[in-house]
Order: structure tokens, then C-alpha cells, then sequence
């Protein structure tokens, strides 16, 4: 399997261009923006950004989110968002690589367990997250969208 590491401030860029050949969401910030949001991702406690390579290139990336929990005898909720892999790469590990490196952090960090959400509708990429530890069908999920100004 292809490594996984934390993304640092240097990796905005090859995040970026990733995102922007990815069909889970184009609409990334302008780019002003994204660089403050970038810092503040980076040095915001209880995030972490994992990438994986492929030829210099960041092929794969998903984010870990731990927060404090008064329940389940104080261990944390993990929550994993944004995986995202380049469609050349696909079936090549680097999206399992990422995964499990955020799961990883996340069991170090005490977490009682890791939630992942997915809106696709392929029956691959649900193959592909039980093939990761996921369990269908755990939990029931709700969104609520933010209203229309």
C-alpha cells in the first residue's frame, strides 16, 4: 500500500489541483481565501490533513476531525471529510492509504469511533469504505443545508 502523510503548509497548491480535477467538488475557495484557510486548518488543534503521493504528486487526501466528547467516558468523535483521489489513481491504495492513516491518528487519539459520511451514490465507493472498516448502516445521517439569502 502507498504511504500516507500529514499535508503541511507547502501542499496547498498540489491540494488545489487535485480538487479541480476531482468530481466530489470543484467549488474550492479563491485562492486568497483558501490560503487563510489553510493556516487556519493547519493550526487548528484536532485537524489533520493526510495525503498520499504518487510521482511527486498529491494523488489522495482526507481530513481527520477529533473533538472532545462528554459521553462514552470522555473518548473523542472522530470524523473523517473531504477524501478525495485523483480519478487516474483510483484502485491503486492511496485512498485506502489515507484512510488508514486518519484512522490511525484517530484510535491514538482516543476516539470512540470514526463517522464518515458519503453523498455518492456509486456502489463502488461504498465498496471501497467498508473495504476501509466502515459499517453501513451504524448510524443514520442528517443534513441540513444551509438556507438560501
Amino acid at each position: 500500500m502507498p504511504a500516507a502523510r500529514l499535508a503541511g503548509a507547502a501542499d496547498l497548491d498540489a491540494l488545489l489541483a487535485l480538487f479541480a480535477v476531482s468530481d466530489v467538488s470543484r467549488a474550492v475557495a479563491p485562492r486568497a481565501r483558501a490560503e487563510q484557510i489553510w493556516q487556519e486548518t493547519l493550526a487548528r488543534d484536532g485537524v489533520a490533513i493526510f495525503v498520499s503521493e504518487a510521482d511527486a504528486t498529491i494523488v489522495s487526501t482526507c481530513m481527520l476531525i477529533t473533538v472532545p466528547n462528554l459521553l462514552r467516558g470522555g473518548r473523542q468523535h472522530g470524523i473523517i471529510e473531504n477524501v478525495v483521489t485523483h480519478p487516474n489513481y483510483w484502485g491503486r491504495g492511496h485512498g485506502r492509504a489515507v484512510i488508514a492513516a486518519a484512522l490511525t491518528e484517530a484510535w491514538k487519539r482516543d476516539c470512540h469511533h470514526v463517522l464518515l459520511q458519503s453523498g455518492r451514490p456509486d456502489p463502488r465507493v461504498h465498496r471501497f469504505y467498508e473495504g476501509c472498516g466502515f459499517v453501513p448502516g451504524l448510524r443514520t445521517a442528517y443534513a441540513a443545508r444551509r438556507p438560501v439569502d
